[in-house]
C-alpha cells in the first residue's frame, strides 16, 4: 500500500470515530496526525499538550506556533513526571509510568469535553522498537491511527511535506529523560544539563542532535553527515568548554552517530 493509500485509510478512520482529543507534541508525527484529524473532523478536536521538565521551551513554542497557523483548539496541561513514583530511579518501564499518568489525565479531558477518543501519535515503525509506553497506550484503550494506517516515519515525513506542513523535515525528537541510561535517577538539574547542552548544538546549526547523560561524561549523537562539521568548523574545543561549564568533566562524539534508541542498546 502506498503512502496515499495509507492517508485514505487514515482519513476514513478517524471521521468514523467522529471526535477525539489528540495528544500534541508537535513532532513531527503528532503534527500530522492532529493535522489530518483537524482536516476530517473540525472543532470536533481539542489538542493536548503537557509542559513539563523533559519537555524543552523550544518544542512547546513551536506547538502553539502550528496550533495557532491552524486555529486548532488547544489546552496545555502541567505534567511532572519526575514526581511519578518510579519515574526518576529510571527503570526500563519509565516510559510506561509516564504515558499512563498522561494518558488517564488526557482521558479525563475527553469525558469532560465530552468527545469520545483519545489518539496519539506512533507510527508503524514504533513496533521494531522498545516502546513500554504502548502497553499504557493500550490498557487506557488510546487509539493509534497512525500505526493502524500502517503509516511509517518515511511515509509521513511524505505526506506531510505534500501537506505543505512545516514539521515534514523536523529532526525527530524523544523526552529529555530518554538521554539517560537505565538505573541512573533523573533530577531536574540534569534534565537542565541536557537540554541547555543540545541547544547549544542546535545553536551552532546542527540539527539532529542528542546529549546522553553518562554521569561525568557526555555522549554527543549528530547526525552522520553533521558529524564531520564538529571539526571542519573547529568547534570541538568550543564544545568541550561549554559543556564543562554545565557540569561535564568529558565530552565525547559518539562515532556511530545519532540513531532512535540507543539507549535500548544495552537491553
Amino acid at each position: 500500500m502506498d503512502a496515499s493509500a495509507k492517508l485514505e485509510k487514515l482519513k476514513k478512520h478517524i471521521e468514523s470515530l467522529g471526535s477525539a482529543v489528540v495528544a500534541f507534541s508537535g513532532g513531527v508525527d503528532s503534527s500530522f496526525l492532529l493535522k489530518v484529524a483537524f482536516d476530517v473532523l473540525g472543532n470536533n478536536v481539542l489538542a493536548v499538550t503537557a509542559k513539563s521538565a523533559t519537555f524543552p521551551e523550544r518544542e512547546y513554542n513551536e506547538a502553539v506556533e502550528f496550533i495557532n497557523k491552524y486555529g486548532i483548539r488547544h489546552l496545555t496541561i502541567a505534567s511532572e513526571e519526575l514526581e511519578l513514583e518510579g519515574f526518576a530511579q529510571n527503570s526500563t518501564n519509565r516510559c510506561y509510568i509516564c504515558k499512563h499518568e498522561l494518558f488517564s489525565k488526557i482521558n479525563d479531558i475527553a469525558k469532560k469535553e465530552n468527545l469520545k477518543y483519545v489518539f496519539e501519535g506512533s507510527n508503524h515503525d514504533d513496533l521494531s522498537d522498545f516502546r513500554p509506553g504502548l502497553k499504557a497506550v493500550e490498557e487506557l484503550l488510546v487509539v493509534s491511527p497512525l500505526r493502524e494506517a500502517e503509516l511509517t516515519k518515511d511515509d509521513i515525513r511524505f505526506l506531510s511535506k505534500e501537506m505543505g506542513l512545516s514539521t515534514w523535515d523536523k529532526p525527530s525528537f524523544a523526552c529529555l529523560s530518554s538521554r539517560f541510561p537505565y538505573g541512573q535517577t533523573i533530577t531536574r538539574e540534569k534534565l537542565q544539563m541536557v537540554d541547555k547542552a543540545e541547544q547549544f548544538l542546535i545553536d551552532l546549526g546542527f540539527r539532529q542532535v542528542r546529549v546522553r547523560h553518562h554521569g561525568e561524561l557526555a555522549r554527543i549523537e549528530l547526525s552522520p553527515n553533521e558529524i564531520e562539521q564538529v571539526f571542519r568548523k573547529n568547534l570541538a574545543n568550543n564544545i568541550y568548554a561549554y559543556f564543562k561549564e554545565l557540569g561535564f568533566t568529558y565530552t565525547s562524539l559518539d562515532l556511530k552517530g545519532y540513531r532512535t534508541g540507543s539507549m535500548n542498546e544495552t537491553l
